[in-house]
């Protein structure tokens, strides 16, 4: 069977072009066809068909039929216009959008899936005046797949020919070269290729399953589900966005919500929205998932209290520590851990909580131990609730119990579209089952199976949902070098030696991968000359024509983040460097943390204070389990942060350099 993309076609097709969808995707495997979708474009080839030579025919379908045509006595009145001319037409405008040298290569095809051949060479031979085929009827039948393939008599497209095909041909996903950080291709803007595009399994998971279910198909899921998981870099952010467009050009008059886990990657999947569109439609709403909550938080029953700062809940938990588990051999970063996961899941009672399956925790507890931690747990939140304060935990069980209450109402919407779902908690998709509209809203979801919850073991099905056969996943990264994604993998695969196979990072592509500059570490004796290293180095940058807002600067703690901010602004002018949580005021780099970068992209990042990642890993009061757990938590939170780089990556290290570190990358001293 061919690969036709979209997998499944939309329902408001007519007739004809549905029977030559339905013909198309049972031609034989190697054929890849794409049926055009543009609803910007409507004057086009219906279908494009590629073979196993990169030969290629463009179809467009006549709609008549013996009984529609008109008659000659109408033809001769110019009532009507002659058998085929308006496809001929498309077909003619449509190759003239490519330089001769191509067009020649191209073969076309006007089918008249109501007319058969013979009908067409009896009666309107004279007609066809065009340089274009004309096929019938029984061109749609299985028996006809000899004399499809000889219609392939053009010659062999080149890659950049097909590439510039597909520009034309599908502009929806056509990738400006704004939207990318990738490395200018002098080939491929000489051959007038400004910017990329998906692929075709990019491509795919954009436009499969487009169609929402009707009212009256009866599912016993709570709505249309689709995800895709993917490596660093894939474009998986860009898939959600291009799906938003088309969708948003299908329904327009329906709800779409836009979430994700923080507020840079928000504001920066909305600019780009914008950016591809020109627009931004009131009836899209981008948020986080706390802001959500935060939105629709019901004012009489409880004010909103903002969360406390982490200072704060530390100072609560060592407390709590302190008079609960110090004679035990639970440490203080366990007691905060297992109330975040607590908070994470479902509420559940003691009973529960004493036998769920704690499994990607990192350390383990026994049944005393559980009865301890349940006490300390409960003291911290008595705490909060005598101070009428509370933690980020907090913000989705309150309104997971307002919704049981029936307390607060959530508006219900068609789309539902979550970017970098792997820190979604499972109580976060209990309420989103709540917003997608019963039965027929759409739930689509783009996930790194190798951080979050996903990445500690936990699957889709945990969460309540059932993803079999609606998952793709995509293995090739578009963002990074070949030598930036090497030495992130290489690192992994360094300080993550004895973990299951399905705890490792999906495999990367390294075959082909455009070729760059080598990562290189600044190694520095303290915080300062860091802080000062890192600002010489930009004003170098900057005096070189580089643009401050192809920086990304991702630090280990936010409070050595905030002092970068503080340095450029200083040296370089006020409003150099922001937190990207604010909306940018124009050219300037962006300061946050590594837990704050994940989703964003640069063409040049900085990854800053990984010794006290290293550091922290050393501590005496860890167990074996601990520094492991820690280990693979940390060494994918590098990972993550050196595939942000695009083109260049810096990272700068205070101390002895680890050898782990040292051997696969530039040293440059101080």
């Amino acid at each position: 069977m061919a690969q036709i993309i979209p997998s499944t076609p939309l329902s408001n097709v007519p007739s004809e072009i549905l029977k030559v969808y339905r013909f198309l995707k049972s031609l034989p495997e190697g054929y890849v066809v794409w049926h055009h979708l543009t609803p910007w474009e409507k004057e086009a080839p219906d279908f494009m068909i590629l073979n196993k030579n990169n030969q290629v025919i463009l179809i467009k379908v006549s709609m008549v039929s013996k009984s529609t045509h008109p008659s000659a006595q109408m033809l001769l009145l110019g009532e009507a216009k002659p058998l085929g001319e308006e496809e001929s037409l498309v077909l003619e405008l449509f190759k003239n959008k490519f330089p001769v040298l191509m067009k020649d290569r191209i073969v076309t095809v006007v089918l008249f899936p109501n007319i058969h051949s013979k009908k067409l060479e009896t009666d309107y031979r004279e007609k066809n005046t065009s340089q274009h085929h004309w096929i019938g009827q029984e061109m749609l039948q299985t028996t006809a797949i000899e004399q499809w393939e000889e219609l392939f008599n053009g010659a062999i497209l080149t890659a950049t020919m097909l590439e510039q095909l597909r520009y034309v041909f599908t502009p929806e996903i056509v990738i400006p070269k704004e939207l990318t950080v990738r490395q200018t291709d002098t080939g491929r803007h000489g051959a007038g290729l400004e910017g990329y595009i998906l692929d075709t399994l990019q491509e795919a998971a954009v436009k499969n399953d487009l169609e929402l279910p009707s009212d009256r198909q009866t599912t016993a899921k709570d709505f249309h589900l689709g995800i895709v998981n993917g490596v660093a870099g894939s474009g998986k952010t860009l898939i959600l966005l291009y799906r938003l467009r088309l969708l948003h050009s299908y329904f327009p008059d329906h709800r779409f919500l836009i979430l994700t886990h923080n507020r840079p990657l928000i504001r920066d999947i909305r600019s780009k929205y914008k950016l591809l569109t020109g627009d931004m439609p009131k009836n899209i709403t981008w948020k986080t998932f706390n802001g959500f909550c935060r939105q629709y938080w019901p004012e009489k029953e409880n004010l909103w209290v903002n969360p406390i700062r982490q200072s704060e809940r530390e100072h609560v938990a060592r407390m709590i520590w302190e008079k609960r588990l110090a004679k035990t051999s639970i440490q203080p970063n366990n007691l905060l851990s297992e109330i975040d996961w607590f908070k994470d899941q479902i509420p559940m009672d003691k009973s529960k909580y004493l036998q769920t399956e704690r499994r990607g925790r990192g350390f383990r507890l026994n049944q005393d131990q559980r009865l301890i931690m349940w006490d300390a747990m409960s003291d911290y939140q008595n705490h909060l609730i005598e101070k009428n304060k509370m933690d980020w935990g907090d913000v989705p069980r309150r309104m997971w119990n307002f919704l049981r209450e029936n307390k607060v109402k959530l508006p219900k919407y068609e789309f539902v579209m979550i970017d970098e779902a792997q820190f979604f908690a499972p109580i976060w998709f209990d309420i989103i089952r709540q917003i997608a509209k019963p039965k027929t809203g759409h739930l689509f979801i783009v996930a790194d199976p190798t951080q979050g919850f996903l990445g500690r073991g936990t699957s889709w099905k945990s969460f309540g949902i059932d993803a079999r056969g609606r998952t793709q996943n995509m293995r090739r990264s578009y963002r990074s070098t070949h030598e930036i994604l090497n030495f992130a993998t290489l690192l992994y695969r360094r300080r993550i030696k004895n973990n299951d196979a399905d705890e490792d990072i999906i495999e990367p592509d390294l075959m082909n991968m455009p070729r760059g500059v080598l990562p290189i570490v600044i190694s520095l004796r303290g915080a300062q000359d860091e802080v000062g290293r890192i600002t010489a180095e930009i004003e170098a940058l900057k005096k070189h024509g580089m643009s401050l807002r192809n920086i990304l600067i991702l630090h280990s703690e936010w409070e050595g983040a905030k002092s970068i901010i503080t340095s450029l602004n200083n040296h370089l002018g006020k409003g150099t460097a922001i937190d990207p949580k604010e909306d940018p005021p124009g050219d300037c780099i962006r300061v946050t943390t590594l837990n704050a970068g994940t989703g964003l992209e640069s063409p040049v990042v900085f990854l800053v204070g990984l010794n006290r990642i290293f550091e922290m890993e050393q501590s005496l009061r860890l167990s074996d389990d601990e520094i492991e757990r820690l280990v693979l938590e940390n060494t994918r939170k590098i990972y993550m942060a050196a595939t942000r780089a695009g083109q260049r990556l810096i990272i700068t290290y205070v101390g002895e350099i680890p050898s782990e570190l040292r051997d696969i990358i530039q040293i440059h001293d101080n």
